[in-house]
């Protein structure tokens, strides 16, 4: 897709943006597919150079777009604070997609502290860092213009998030506090024209190799193709999606699923004002009677989609 052939308001023209991650699978396509969108400029990140960071920038200048590459943890200050600096190089920054994560996959009793503080490092405190430091530059361009700014944020949360995995508890704790980031990045961004917005994608990757079956290209289009997430980035970041905040998407293939809030499934209150643990233990028990014996908080339906 062409700058020329897409509408206005889903082009990206004169739009900068930064994606965490990017060196391959999902932040890969999510980069080149903003170039391809219209923008200006692309930041893109991995832990090293290396060939596919090369062919990465590659891509995003074969699509008319201006390319930085920043080499960095997520998880250090540092990255983050180079990141919006290149982005400022190129134009200013009004798209941050943070897709950087790694897995350190073990039931819960074998998870050692390294591999749990290595999931919520890259992942949950990544996500703070590059997301605290947009919100603190969009604030400052809003000052400057004492006028709502363009910014836009897309978070990588998981599923895993939602249904509690039971040999990936570093992860879906990471990606759930991911959820609660955006969230509230949502409520202070929107103050000043900003969206916020978290995905939970489904994609065949490097990190998922062993997850998904190889695809068989003679059934037509991989629905576990990276570049079916990479489309929703970048309507996220579009100007089309200007009132989308606060939102979470399942998203693979040709299906994107707009997931909705928890709700409260039974409220159970005090005749007067306080509860007796009896009283309190027989009203639970009297609700659990009937009560299907699997059902918990655990947002399993989801993983029916």
């Amino acid at each position: 897709m062409t700058q020329q052939s897409l509408d206005q308001d889903l082009s990206l023209d004169g739009r900068v943006a930064v994606v965490t991650g990017s060196g391959s699978g999902l932040g890969a396509a999510e980069a080149v597919n903003l170039a391809r969108s219209g923008a200006a400029g692309v930041v893109i990140n991995d832990i090293r150079s290396s060939d596919a960071t090369d062919a990465v920038i590659a891509d995003i200048e074969a699509a008319g777009a201006k390319a930085a590459l920043v080499v960095g943890d997520v998880s250090e200050r540092e990255t983050a604070d180079a990141m919006v600096a290149e982005a400022e190089k190129l134009g200013g920054l009004h798209v941050v997609v943070n897709n950087a994560g790694i897995t350190r996959d073990k039931m819960l009793f074998n998870l050692s502290d390294e591999d749990f503080d290595a999931v919520i490092k890259v992942h949950l405190r990544g996500h703070f860092l590059l997301t605290r430091n947009a919100a603190a530059y969009w604030r400052g361009e809003s000052k400057k213009s004492d006028a709502p700014v363009y910014g836009r944020l897309i978070n990588t949360s998981s599923e895993a998030g939602l249904f509690g995995p039971p040999g990936q508890a570093n992860y879906g704790a990471a990606k759930a506090g991911i959820t609660a980031l955006t969230l509230s990045a949502s409520r202070v961004l929107s103050r000043i024209g900003c969206t916020a917005n978290a995905i939970a994608p489904r994609g065949r990757t490097g990190m998922t190799e062993n997850v998904f079956e190889a695809w068989d290209e003679s059934k037509g289009p991989d629905p576990l193709s990276p570049d079916r997430v990479a489309d929703l980035v970048s309507y996220l970041a579009s100007p089309s999606a200007a009132e989308v905040t606060g939102q979470l998407f399942v998203v693979y293939g040709g299906m994107v699923a707009l997931v909705e809030a928890p709700v409260v499934e039974k409220r159970f209150d005090a005749e007067d004002g306080v509860w007796d643990r009896r009283a309190f233990a027989d009203a639970v028990a009297g609700h659990w009677a009937d009560r299907p014996k699997d059902k918990s908080f655990s947002a399993a339906e989801i993983m029916k989609l």
